[in-house]
């Protein structure tokens, strides 16, 4: 059919809300299936643009310029441009992605279309559409990217949004070449606050390598190595981040960033900052947006629209760091998107549920439902046949639909339940839908815009799979997967009656019908499995007579013709033709023609028919296919999981004509179906929201094949108008489900629906919407109901019968039981046994059957527990006890809670032996090695002497040196390595295995020792038990009651017993059935008989004989009893004869030496048993002090074995970090080689833009040479006319037009991006502008006086030259400043890269230094006794860092030196002070004579210079002294005698004085008093006074005060700076005479310091 028609879309409808965007101002696109749908907002007009590719992937739209760009879905997909409204293919990118596209940007200031392709390369690219060039491409970038978005003011930025990282992409420009460099946006923490970013620890050169070795960054530690390394570290080692949803560029060149979390982030791509702007958890945050997650942003003159999780969208207002709302809109379903028209003024907002709203600018603030498409799968789509051109579907969510011949939705109707098949009937205006649960729903479809539901009818308990009606719709046929397949009657007027049902052996596949009018037949083709197809025949006739169908329900054969048929190969789906089957195999990838045979319309055959392909065509790429029959039988439809629909001849399959019309990565088609004049499919696609109304058109090679179409169906329609004109008013007159619905039933409750329609609840208790596969069957069927009925029937027929029925049972039964009862009382021989009475024997061993068959069911569960308790109980005993060699157990002592454990040891592995001999074998080849080599040195003295040395050494300090005490209890082992020897990794490793089989043997040594302690103890109880049975025998015949002292065995000394259950730990009474019990009976009886047989044996006999004869016998004492005279109870004592009187005196004596014997016998025993209780307690005693000797062995193995282990912990450690230093090394080498690469492609790079560089440099050189060469060669253009008008002309020659002022000025401000997009790098072709102003300059009108138009035109062709090299300087310019921004670019990259490498090698070198620091610095373990560590303790344990392990006698030797030296300074010292003592009192001697003579020297002087009176002289001379004497005392006495006479007189005087001043007194008092009575009131006034005084003078003081307080200030000031000075001067001066002290009398410390 190729050549006679093809496919034309009429309509398509769905919505998935994944990519719409505004094409131009008026009008959206948005992907639908494997087509585009183009939506005038206006007029609400769609268009559909089929893909003409493989079907329809990424979509974007650049609606400033009326752009598209989508990608195919295929193999090596390639990238559509087109023009709207033209939609004219602009290009087709052929790129390198090899599966698809993840995301596609068109920049909105230039031809260049962003792309990331997905697995494997995921490689960023962009484009120059309008040359098919890509510019510049970056693989391995795109690994999570979703969304890509161009900076709209500079489309040299690009913004990648992934799923969790945000990254600006620069696209940086030079002449031709563009390069794409990375910005990853450091994203906040999920709190908000900002990470800190994991940098590797890098080596640091240091003098002391530290204690643990050193420190390595985690990639090393980790052991990764690569690429992947840092990103896998960074996210196991950084908090978790913030998730980007939503990201929107500013007019600033910022970028708004909406998480998943509720935060918005404004992100500046040049400094990489990034700011919280709103934060939900903050407790001022502002509550409208604490519930929004900002899955959308759009940005208008007013703010920011953000969409969030509710029905709400709010229009925020960002200041700084405050946020505000500024305007909300409020929707009726939650939005998901929202975005802007290019002019700014239309907002549009979808939702996920298929709605779509408009807020237009002559309405603003006010939200418009412009479509409302609803969103989810179709599960089935249907086009009625009857005069209503109109067509039905079904969604997943159960939403039923009416759609218009022209797409146009007209009504809708909620069923509340899980869809999963539709069929239309053809002979009223209904449709049937299947559901999940097995309903049959008829809703009624006259009233498009309210169809509603006025049957249901519950048929199975698994979905209804298949629906169909035949052409004349006589029957309604339903198939599932429980194999019935149930007929209902498609008439209104019989209530959609279910006339019967019939079985097939397997579930059902798929079903088809065909009516045969010539034979009143309609046939039913019913796939059952795989290879096996079943042929149904049902007369078109009443079938409702009981010889068509029995009672419960079940069609009879004699109107049900069956027949089968098997097909060589499995199929996967089949259709019925007239007397044919079309079938599609899988396996074979074809479609098959079979041919029934004519057998078939006979009677019905129990044996099956091959059937073999008459005709075999190709079939679709990609299967499996589903096949449909063209009402008129002449067109065979087949569809598949690629998503074509072929259509082709049934008379010659080969031709076809195919449409691409769903998606095949989703899945492809689902369901087909055919218009009534088969020229019309509806196709509903399986995963891709879609449904596509085709129209068949046939050229007119196939017109005839059109017309017998057409005639079919005016041929049906006529056939079928009386009927239908007969059951649709039946149809409509019926009542809707909700309003008479049978009791029982649940009403329909009625909800809101979407597109207009309504809800209806077709569920019981919300069981079909909800219910889980594996939910209880819940509603009865049809079936069910229908045999229920015939029970009820039954029983109401048959009521009289069952009651005499139970009667004559009940006494029946009466008289059994008095039968028994008598039987109990009758003879053996006459009573019957207990099953004689059973009447119903049969019934009795089927109820026995059904108890047997539980007590197996329960037995069998107890069964399997038991045998999961049991693996379990394996598990454990295999691994942790029979796994191990030596059992761990304790032995615990008899008088103390003291405990000694063993050490429980595995059997050692093959692979540990063999590592073990592996070793010996190694250090038995280096100690040869080793021997030899001191065999070739023995010729040295020297060397002879050290080894002399060497050997005397280890004996001294073995324990010491080796580190632990093993050595002592186990031996040493020769093989062991000394601890200073240790350098290589293989040599440690060894060590670590040597040291791991010490600890084994000291485990096992210990071992020994315990076992041979364990069997003492075990020797002890049972002496113990030996004698606590002769005390028991001993206590016995003493008749005491004492608790005896009985040990045994703990459960932590025989584990073993946790291992076993013993009878006394069963509660519950054991069950033995009969034959356990007679099993149990005769094995007593063979022991009974065993004890028999042994009797009593010669050796018994033998130890009675020869040890408890003699005990025996005083047993017998103590039992022996002297028998009283019978006539001491017979006669009183005085009637005793002498004879009597001497047998009672015989009596006595014979008791009283028995009572003695008794008594002696008591005390033996008593201290026998004593000496018993005296033995076993010494016993346990000295049993204990061997277990307390047992746990101080323990106690030293366990310090050997912890010794051990730290030596292999350090060891471990040392391997450990020998490994991680070896990956750090690897990977700077492997990053220093990455970086050598690149510098060198960098120095060839900026190499070849050095040379671009300078070349274009030349060129411009010559552009700007030219250009001046215009200007200078103007004057020379017009020599020919006078000098002024030349003037005036070169004035105009520099005049230029403002392009872009003008243009500025014309614009529209109220677009948000525009004015800034001018001056971009992408802006309009300057030089046509200009060219275009220029026009306007160069008009007549503008021509100066005095030149003439032929000069003009010259002018403005040389003014025209000028303005284009100019251009061309300017363009050249930029130009040439791009390629200097891009040089020098890469130059700093160069010097980063070159810088790098120098990091890395000095890096690396530092790694090798101190590696072998770490190789050559061993940690040893060293045992010391007290005294011998020096290393002062601070806290619990010494710092070892900076210590020296030196040999005992080193520091011994030096000790006894520097006490001889120090003895020796003393000696020094002491006849130095003694002799400086002597310098000492010399020098004072001196300095004393030297004042005595100085104090000489002055007195004689001041002898000389003394002045003598006369009298002096005289007295010095010694003449008259006796007269001078007489004479001083006759003065003397004259003297004394005035000195009275005047001190008499100053008394007088001084006693008038007193009285006059008492008299003053006196007065003064009076005048005091007066005051006193005065005071009060001068007070009050003087206080006055000085209140005035201080409120006159308060500023004059206040000035004087602070001059006084600062005056105060600065003398403390100097005096603290003066006693600083002096401070410092006594502490210089005490330093001082300190050091002269020291230098003078140095002391020990100081000299031994020194």
């Amino acid at each position: 059919m190729d050549d006679i028609g093809s496919f034309e879309v009429r309509w398509i409808r769905g919505f998935t809300n994944k990519s719409i965007e505004f094409v131009d101002n008026k009008t959206v696109c948005y992907k639908c299936g494997d087509n585009i749908c183009f939506l005038d907002l206006q007029t609400k007009k769609q268009n559909v643009f089929p893909s003409p590719g493989k079907g329809i992937g990424a979509l974007t739209v650049n609606g400033n310029h009326r752009t598209f760009a989508f990608s195919e879905e295929k193999l090596t997909p390639s990238i559509f441009v087109y023009i709207y409204p033209e939609l004219q293919l602009r290009n087709e990118l052929k790129g390198s992605a090899q599966l698809d596209f993840t995301s596609l940007s068109l920049s909105t200031d230039g031809p260049y279309l962003a792309c990331c392709s997905s697995l494997p390369d995921h490689t960023i690219t962009v484009w120059n559409w309008e040359n098919a060039e890509p510019i510049c491409t970056k693989p391995h970038a795109g690994q999570d990217v979703i969304s890509l978005v161009f900076n709209p003011l500079n489309w040299l930025q690009l913004c990648a949004l992934g799923k969790s990282s945000l990254t600006v992409w620069n696209i940086e420009k030079s002449a031709n070449i563009h390069l794409l460099k990375p910005s990853v946006i450091e994203l906040p923490a999920n709190d908000g606050s900002f990470a800190e970013r994991l940098v590797a620890t890098s080596q640091t050169v240091t003098e002391t390598l530290p204690y643990f070795g050193l420190e390595m960054p985690p990639s090393a530690v980790s052991g990764l190595v690569g690429e992947k390394a840092e990103s896998i570290l960074t996210k196991l080692c950084t908090k978790a981040r913030l998730t980007p949803s939503a990201i929107c560029w500013t007019p600033t060149s910022e970028l708004y960033v909406g998480c998943v979390e509720g935060f918005l982030l404004l992100v500046n791509p040049e400094s990489l900052s990034v700011s919280v702007i709103f934060n939900p958890t903050n407790a001022d945050a502002v509550p409208e947006l604490k519930n929004t997650n900002f899955q959308s942003l759009s940005l208008n003159h007013k703010g920011v629209i953000a969409v969030g999780k509710e029905r709400t969208v709010h229009c925020v207002q960002v200041k700084a760091t405050q946020i505000n709302i500024t305007q909300t809109w409020q929707l009726e379903e939650p939005v998901t998107t929202v975005m802007y028209s290019p002019d700014c003024e239309t907002l549009l907002f979808s939702s996920n549920t298929g709605q779509i709203y408009v807020s237009s600018p002559t309405r603003p603030g006010v939200i418009v439902k412009l479509l409302d498409f609803l969103s989810g799968d179709f599960v089935a789509a249907a086009l009625s046949h009857t005069d209503k051109n109109i067509c039905v579907s079904v969604r997943d969510s159960g939403v039923l639909q009416l759609w218009s011949a022209n797409g146009i939705c007209l009504g809708s109707l909620s069923l509340q339940a899980k869809v999963t098949s539709l069929a239309c009937c053809p002979i009223a205006q209904y449709a049937a839908v299947g559901t999940a649960l097995g309903y049959v729903l008829f809703i009624d479809l006259n009233r498009e815009q309210q169809p509603r539901l006025v049957h249901r009818v519950s048929l199975h308990h698994t979905p209804v799979d298949h629906l169909v009606f035949d052409q004349e719709g006589h029957y309604l046929l339903t198939g599932a997967s429980d194999s019935y397949i149930y007929v209902l009657d498609a008439k209104p007027s019989k209530t959609f009656s279910v006339i019967g049902y019939t079985v097939v052996h397997r579930p059902i596949m798929s079903l088809s019908v065909q009516c045969i009018r010539q034979s009143a037949q309609v046939k039913v083709l019913a796939q059952c499995s795989g290879q096996q197809l079943t042929v149904l025949s049902l007369p078109t006739r009443d079938l409702s007579g009981p010889d068509c169908v029995d009672r419960h329900g079940c069609l009879s054969t004699l109107v049900l013709k069956a027949s089968t048929y098997e097909v060589p190969d499995p199929l996967n789906s089949c259709v019925l033709g007239v007397s044919e089957v079309f079938a599609y195999c899988q396996k074979r990838r074809t479609l098959q023609r079979f041919e029934l045979p004519q057998s078939t319309d006979g009677p019905s055959c129990e044996q099956v028919v091959q059937l073999k392909p008459e005709q075999e065509v190709r079939g679709h790429p990609l299967g499996p296919a589903s096949l449909f029959l063209s009402p008129h039988r002449s067109w065979l439809a087949s569809v598949g999981r690629d998503g074509l629909l072929l259509i082709r001849e049934t008379a010659s399959m080969e031709r076809h004509i195919e449409l691409q019309c769903h998606s095949c990565r989703l899945g492809g088609v689902r369901s087909v179906s055919f218009s009534a004049d088969s020229q019309t499919v509806l196709t509903a696609g399986l995963k891709d929201c879609s449904l596509v109304c085709t129209d068949i058109r046939i050229n007119s090679m196939g017109a005839a094949k059109m017309a017998e179409a057409t005639r079919y169906s005016q041929s049906m329609k006529h056939l079928l108008k009386n009927i239908f004109h007969t059951e649709n008013p039946v149809l409509v007159e019926l009542p809707e489900w909700g309003q008479a619905s049978p009791p029982g039933t649940v009403k329909p409750e009625g909800s809101e629906g979407s597109g207009g329609g309504h809800c209806v609840d077709v569920t019981q208790q919300d069981e079909s919407y909800n219910s889980l596969p594996s939910a209880p069957l819940s509603h009865p069927t049809w079936l069910e109901s229908r045999r229920e009925a015939i029970i009820k029937e039954d029983n109401e027929q048959y009521s009289e019968t069952k009651k005499n029925l139970k009667k004559t049972i009940i006494e029946l039964r009466q008289n059994i039981q008095e039968m028994m009862r008598e039987n109990e009382h009758l003879p053996d021989i006459e009573r019957l046994e207990q099953e004689e009475f059973n009447l119903d024997v049969e019934e009795q061993r089927s109820l026995e059957a059904m108890v047997e068959q539980e007590v197996t069911r329960v037995r069998n569960e107890i069964e399997l527990e038991n045998l999961a308790k049991r693996y379990l109980r394996d598990v454990l005993r295999r691994e942790c006890w029979e796994s191990l060699k030596v059992k761990g157990k304790a032995i615990k002592a008899f008088h103390s809670e003291q405990q000694v454990k063993n050490y429980p040891l595995k059997e050692q592995t093959d692979k540990e032996v063999e590592d073990l001999h592996q070793v010996h074998n190694v250090r038995k080849m280096e100690k040869a090695a080793s021997t030899q080599s001191n065999l070739d040195k023995s010729f040295n003295p020297t060397s002879v002497k050290e080894e002399e040395q060497g050997e005397e050494g280890p004996d001294a300090e073995s324990a010491a040196v080796t580190g632990s005490f093993s050595a002592e209890l186990v031996g040493s082992n020769p093989y062991i390595y000394d601890q200073f020897s240790l350098q290589t990794t293989e040599q440690k490793i060894n060590q670590i295995i040597l040291l791991q089989d010490v600890i084994r043997r000291i485990k096992t040594a210990f071992n020994i020792d315990f076992e041979a302690v364990y069997k003492q103890k075990v020797q002890e109880l049972n002496r113990v038990k030996d004698r606590n049975r002769h005390i028991t025998e001993i206590m016995l015949e003493l008749d005491l009651r004492e608790k005896l002292w009985e040990p045994g065995l703990t459960i932590s000394e025989q584990p073993e017993r946790l291992l076993a259950v013993d009878h006394s730990e069963i509660k519950a009474e054991k069950y033995l059935s009969p034959e356990q019990k007679k099993e149990e009976e005769r094995k007593k009886l063979e022991e009974q008989k065993s004890l028999g047989a042994k009797g009593d044996t010669v050796r018994d006999r033998a130890l009675d004989d020869m040890m408890n004869a003699v005990i025996e016998v005083k047993k017998d004492i103590l039992k022996m009893e002297i028998t009283r005279p019978g006539f001491v109870l017979t006669k009183a004592d005085k009637d005793w004869s002498e004879e009597e009187k001497k047998v009672y005196k015989e009596y006595e004596k014979k008791k009283t030496a028995l009572s003695e014997e008794k008594e002696k016998y008591k005390k033996s025993i008593e201290t026998e048993m004593k000496k018993l209780q005296a033995s076993s307690m010494d016993a346990t005693e000295r049993f204990d002090e061997t277990l307390s000797k047992l746990f101080e062995k323990k106690v030293k193995c366990e310090m050997a074995i912890y010794q051990e282990e730290l030596k292999v912990t350090y060891l471990v450690y040392s391997v450990l970090g020998e490994e991680e230093i070896r990956n750090r090394e690897l990977e700077l080498k492997l990053k220093l080689e990455k970086t050598l690469a690149f510098k060198e492609e960098m120095r060839r790079e900026v190499k070849r833009h050095e040379e671009e560089l300078e070349f274009f440099q030349e060129t411009y050189e010559s552009t700007v040479a030219e250009d001046k060469v215009l200007d200078k060669d103007f004057r020379k253009e017009f020599f020919d006319v006078r000098s002024h008008v030349v003037d005036n002309l070169y004035k105009l020659f520099k005049n230029r037009p403002r392009v872009q002022k003008m243009r500025t000025q014309t614009d529209n401000s109220s677009i948000l991006f525009k004015e800034q997009r001018l001056w971009g790098p992408q802006a309009p072709d300057a030089l046509s502008k200009m060219l275009k102003a220029m026009e306007e300059l160069d008009a007549p009108e503008n021509i100066p006086v005095g030149v003439s138009p032929q000069i003009w035109e010259r002018f403005c062709l040389v003014r025209r030259v000028k303005v284009e090299c100019e251009q061309k300087v300017k363009v050249k310019a930029l130009t040439l400043a791009e390629m200097h921004a891009f040089l020098q670019r890469r130059r700093e990259e160069d010097s980063a890269a070159q810088q790098e490498i120098k990091n890395l090698s000095d890096e690396l070198q530092s790694l090798h230094r101190d590696k072998n620091r770490f190789l050559k610095d061993i940690m040893v373990q060293v045992l010391l006794k007290q005294g011998q560590v020096e290393v002062s303790t601070t806290g619990l344990t010494a710092d070892y860092t900076d210590s020296v392990l030196s040999n005992r006698s080193e520091p011994e030797r030096l000790n006894r030196t520097i006490r001889t030296l120090g003895e020796q300074k003393i000696a020094t010292m002491v006849e130095c002070k003694d002799f400086r003592k002597g310098i000492i009192k010399l020098q004072w001697e001196l300095r004393m004579m030297g004042m005595q003579i100085e104090h000489l020297n002055t007195k004689a002087r001041d002898i000389q210079m003394l002045r003598l009176s006369e009298e002096q002289q005289d007295y010095l001379n010694k003449t008259g002294r006796d007269n001078r004497v007489s004479k001083q005392v006759s003065i003397m006495e004259k003297t004394l005698a005035f000195q009275e006479k005047t001190h008499l007189k100053s008394v007088k005087w001084r006693m008038k004085k007193i009285e006059q001043l008492n008299r003053q007194a006196a007065e003064k008092a009076k005048e005091n008093a007066t005051i006193d009575r005065q005071l009060p009131d001068m007070q009050v006034t003087v206080a006055e006074r000085t209140h005035i005084y201080e409120a006159i003078a308060s500023e004059d003081n206040h000035a004087a005060k602070t001059e006084e307080r600062y005056q105060e200030i600065l003398v403390r000031s100097n005096l603290e700076e003066c006693a600083r000075v002096q401070a410092e001067e006594l502490a210089f001066l005490w330093a001082e005479v300190e050091r002269l002290r020291m230098k003078n009398f140095p002391s020990l410390d100081q000299l031994k310091h020194d």
